[in-house]
């Protein structure tokens, strides 16, 4: 009974050896309060698979203050990826277990569940490769970043370095490429468009395919007028959710054609008083 009992031990140790093995100094975490990284780990995967394809990497990045990012933008992430984002401490473990559930359900480990303080762990630390051990190592991390960094500080480094398209990182660069614009003159209905792309930013693209995205946008702005933030001013959104766009984690290339295409219409207008038709 003890030689079973000393080798639960011994694995269990083990395991947590291994995990803890893998994490980043706490030093690297706390010095995120007053440094922007130049590079990510999700970068540094990308460089690779350039390379591995036999294309040459390309990084598009342009760092901004929290106070030039349109609200509008802050808004449409915060509604479509992590509504709790400002009461949670960097883990929605009820948005976790119904991830599993529904994971479980469809035999496949898809998207979902990670905050906003996760999804940077990942971009800074890990990959996008899904395996058990590195979302084990983002809830550490995750909880680590809430420790020592603001709301506020986090926010700006998810949105100065998540990927926005291939080779594109933040919103200033996002901004620049898909509207032409500095990221702090965005609209809501382009606030929109940026925030569905944060899915899959190489499938659920504008440029890569214009009828999904605009579905993507369209649900993002049906959750910011829900969430309070365009004062249920959204025209035409209906009462019901738009269905989420079924996408996996990571994967997937942009193919950006020779020649800037323009961007399609907004799939929402938004008016300064609400029509008399909008739902209540």
């Amino acid at each position: 009974m003890k030689k079973p009992l000393l080798g639960l031990a011994l694995a269990t140790l083990g395991g947590a050896a291994y995990l803890w093995w893998g994490l980043p100094p706490r030093a690297a975490v706390r010095a995120l309060a007053r440094e922007t990284p130049d590079r990510t780990s999700l970068m540094r995967q990308r460089e690779e698979e350039a390379h591995a394809a036999g294309r040459p990497p390309r990084v598009v990045q342009q760092t901004v203050p929290i106070s030039r990012i349109s609200r509008h933008l802050i808004h449409a992430v915060v509604a479509a990826e992590d509504q709790k984002f400002f009461g949670h401490e960097g883990v929605d473990w009820e948005a976790i277990a119904d991830s599993m559930e529904v994971n479980t359900a469809g035999r496949r480990f898809a998207r979902g569940g990670s905050t906003i303080t996760q999804q940077l762990a990942k971009n800074l630390f890990f990959t996008t490769h899904k395996t058990l051990t590195r979302k084990l190592r983002e809830l550490v991390v995750a909880r680590g970043l809430e420790d020592e960094l603001s709301k506020k500080r986090i926010l700006e480094l998810y949105l100065n370095l998540i990927e926005w398209g291939d080779g594109i990182y933040g919103c200033q660069a996002a901004a620049l490429r898909y509207y032409g614009k500095p990221c702090s003159d965005l609209d809501a209905t382009e606030a929109a468009g940026l925030a569905a792309m944060i899915a899959n930013p190489r499938r659920i693209n504008p440029r890569v395919d214009p009828a999904r995205h605009a579905r993507a946008q369209r649900r993002v702005l049906w959750l910011m007028a829900q969430a309070g933030y365009l004062g249920r001013q959204a025209v035409g959104l209906g009462s019901e959710p738009p269905p989420a766009e079924e996408v996996e984690e990571g994967g997937g290339e942009e193919v950006a054609p020779a020649e800037p295409t323009p961007m399609p219409e907004p799939v929402a207008s938004l008016s300064p008083t609400p029509p008399a038709t909008a739902p209540p």
